[in-house]
């Protein structure tokens, strides 16, 4: 589906079959975990700012497997690994994103692998560990949806006719004063679209996006780890993926929306915020 037409793959699917591989293996690490998950629980910015041991294990088991078959790439992890690369390649590693989800047993919570070529991602997949939903996307080639028993499919957003029949998907930061600031922004938002969804999980809400279960999401303060697999899924899918402002996207505001009403979103943002 995502192959070129020579024999030999080239970097682009070599990318996407070890990190597809990667964040499988992974998975079945993570889904073992669940059930002790609350046995080793530190915090980190915040009181409700978590992190498990299984966290610590898949980013050690991604690392060590991407290393291992590419030992000359750079890694970057939400749990501390930053290694520096010679090749040009950097894999940007979420190994459980939505933890709090994962540690109340919350059918939301993801591996997330993507690969950045020359400081742009290029590669990227967000594998649902509680469904087995595997979302991947290259650069120039569409972004596919895999579910178990199903085949590939490939993912085109939404296309709502106006701002309110759009539904919308939003995080939230773990700082009390930054959740208070947030929480205002959706009282406000809440009456001019059609709902608002927070499902604890920032790659997946972008697949979300991606998919057409929400027709837009947006997010202040994401890390790379957070985004960088899923926003390409959503740019791949045809989503507007942008910031407000005028300045890039997640600095410091993400948003993806279908491009019908993607304009007059970022505009009510820019004006909420």
């Amino acid at each position: 589906m995502m192959t070129s037409g020579g024999t030999a793959p080239d970097l682009h699917t070599e990318l996407l079959e070890l990190a597809r591989a990667t964040a499988e293996e992974a998975a079945v690490l993570v889904g073992a975990g669940r059930s002790t998950a609350a046995d080793q629980v530190d915090t980190k910015s915040s009181p409700v700012d978590v992190v498990t041991a299984v966290d610590t294990a898949s980013e050690a088991l991604i690392v060590r497997r991407l290393t291992e078959a590419r030992p000359d790439d750079g890694v970057l992890g939400e749990e501390g690994a930053d290694r520096e690369g010679t090749s040009g390649v950097r894999w940007v590693v979420d190994p459980i994103d939505g933890t709090v989800n994962f540690l109340y047993g919350l059918p939301a919570y993801a591996v997330s692998i993507a690969a950045e070529v020359d400081g742009r991602s290029e590669v990227g997949v967000v594998l649902n560990v509680a469904t087995g939903e595997l979302f991947s996307a290259v650069r120039g080639r569409g972004a596919w949806l895999t579910a178990p028993g199903a085949a590939a499919m490939q993912l085109h957003g939404s296309a709502p006719q106006s701002l309110e029949q759009a539904l919308v998907a939003t995080g939230f930061g773990y700082r009390v004063e930054q959740r208070r600031a947030q929480g205002a922004v959706v009282a406000q938002l809440l009456t001019e679209v059609r709902d608002i969804r927070r499902n604890g999980c920032a790659s997946l809400d972008l697949c979300s996006a991606a998919a057409g279960r929400v027709d837009a999401y947006y997010e202040l303060d994401l890390k790379p780890w957070d985004h960088a697999a899923g926003a390409l899924v959503a740019a791949e899918a045809g989503l507007v993926v942008t910031g407000t402002g005028n300045r890039p996207f997640a600095q410091p505001m993400a948003v993806v929306a279908a491009p019908t009403i993607a304009e007059p979103l970022v505009a009510l943002l820019e004006r909420l915020h």
